[in-house]
């Protein structure tokens, strides 16, 4: 319980500070958008890695070298727990937006944060401002931003090992031509999830597997792009599990 009370008190310390950082960014923004880009990155990777620490979170990376650094790419991913993100966006070697749910726009200075890193709100009852997000993720891919989405559409909580893909997660992939990186974690939901509000000291592990280039496979992979995703996903989900 002493870990989530100094982590709200982090929080709050940085949601103050948030009411100058912002303006300022903003401006930074109006004078060199690529500056504002960079240190919107910085400053909430920065607060992301106090958040893993108040947390205790250890986590082993591998496949860093998959991450192109000169192109953007769609991040696809498993989604365990809340820190899912937290934890991936540390390693984001270029301004990414990651696909969340419209509920997150509700919250002001977070929804800033999120603006800045270029993320999408998703409506997915709501078919055609759905369709809206998804030309705006591809406009970022275009413009050299990358996108991380959990195609899950929830958290499964480590209740099963995944749920089942939604195909549409992989449009942005199909319309860019950019390269599909797998990014698969294990271990997530134990950190929060399983005994909230407590945090607990965990170790996880997130892997990146080898670039996905869909122009390159085969026309039967192409149009089952969701399930060969999810297969290599798997197959390095059950690997990591059973080694933690």
């Amino acid at each position: 319980m002493i870990r989530f009370i100094i982590l709200l008190l982090f929080l709050s310390v940085f949601f103050a500070l948030s009411l100058i950082m912002l303006p300022l960014e903003w401006l930074v923004g109006k004078i060199n958008q690529n500056a504002k880009d960079r240190s919107s990155l910085a400053i909430v990777k920065f607060a992301f890695r106090v958040v893993l620490a108040i947390s205790g979170v250890t986590t082993t990376v591998k496949g860093l070298e998959n991450i192109p650094s000169d192109e953007p790419v769609l991040f696809i991913g498993n989604h365990n727990g809340f820190y899912d993100i937290i934890i991936s966006y540390v390693l984001m070697k270029r301004p990414t937006g990651f696909v969340a749910k419209k509920e997150m726009w509700k919250v002001p200075i977070l929804r800033r944060w999120m603006q800045n890193l270029y993320c999408l709100f998703l409506d997915r009852e709501n078919m055609k401002e759905g369709l809206k997000t998804i030309l705006k993720g591809i406009d970022y891919i275009k413009d050299g931003k990358s996108i991380v989405i959990f195609p899950e559409g929830t958290r499964n909580k480590g209740e099963q090992d995944l749920l089942p893909f939604k195909a549409g997660s992989f449009k942005f992939a199909e319309k860019t031509g950019c390269k599909i990186i797998p990014m698969t974690q294990n271990n997530t939901q134990y950190i929060f999830e399983n005994q909230a509000p407590r945090l607990r000291k965990t170790h996880t592990i997130i892997e990146f597997g080898t670039p996905i280039d869909i122009n390159s496979l085969s026309k039967e992979d192409r149009k089952n792009i969701s399930s060969y995703t999810q297969s290599i996903i798997m197959e390095t989900y059950i690997k990591n599990k059973n080694l933690i």
